[in-house]
């Protein structure tokens, strides 16, 4: 069973300005909950037992906060001080605290909920039954997205995923992986779809369908929006 992970939090939520001028995204709140509690919760209740955090924006905030609540969970952050390394070069600058254990790398923007407990236990029963899973997505039909204006990045070829065909399928926002997926990279800033790319070109990357609704913070309208389906 897996039981580290890695939450991706150095962004600088441009997409939903004014509010994260002054407070990272992560720490913005949904019902009773910031998007980062909900998803140290949510790992918590997954099993996880350690949990990795990178930040840059803002990034005091957030260890701030940490440090200010007791979430039943070890949390170890991990600064990224100069420059940001985007989601691709921040996995891989944390990349030696996993050794070569398979891991979880998870957005903090999804509202995840106990619904996806047992979509994630099968997820992890179908990559280690398949020794030549490298690297699972949990994907959702766009349809099933809050945000009806998402575009389908993927399309599901039996259990691969292909950029070929009807793009129905979107990215949840979380990921089981493994270290080795990283190995001959250099470390700079880059986007985990390079990663997500030579795997599909290797037809190795697999991705297993969640069929829960997605709801996703991914503008000021949609934030908006959401916020008055958790309040009634």
């Amino acid at each position: 069973m897996i039981k580290k992970a890695m939450i991706l939090a150095a962004g600088f939520g441009k997409r939903i300005l004014p509010l994260t001028l002054e407070k990272p995204k992560p720490l913005l709140k949904i019902g009773e909950q910031t998007f980062l509690s909900n998803t140290l919760n949510f790992l918590e209740l997954a099993g996880i037992s350690h949990v990795f955090i990178n930040v840059h924006y803002l990034g005091k905030q957030i260890s701030d906060y940490i440090k200010s609540n007791n979430f039943n969970i070890k949390i170890t952050i991990i600064e990224e001080k100069d420059i940001i390394l985007d989601t691709g070069g921040g996995v891989l600058n944390a990349i030696n605290h996993f050794l070569n254990e398979p891991f979880l790398i998870i957005n903090p923007d999804t509202i995840w909920n106990s619904n996806y407990l047992k979509e994630i236990n099968f997820m992890e029963k179908s990559f280690f039954t398949n020794k030549k899973n490298k690297c699972s997505l949990l994907i959702v039909k766009k349809n099933k997205s809050f945000d009806k204006s998402i575009k389908g990045d993927f399309s599901l070829d039996n259990e691969l995923i292909t950029k070929k065909g009807n793009l129905n399928y979107i990215y949840t926002g979380l990921q089981i992986i493994r270290p080795e997926v990283f190995k001959n990279l250099k470390l700079k800033p880059f986007p985990i779809n390079e990663v997500w790319k030579e795997l599909i070109d290797k037809k190795e990357l697999y991705g297993f369908k969640s069929n829960i609704d997605f709801l996703h913070i991914s503008t000021l309208d949609i934030y908006q929006d959401l916020k008055k389906k958790f309040r009634n």
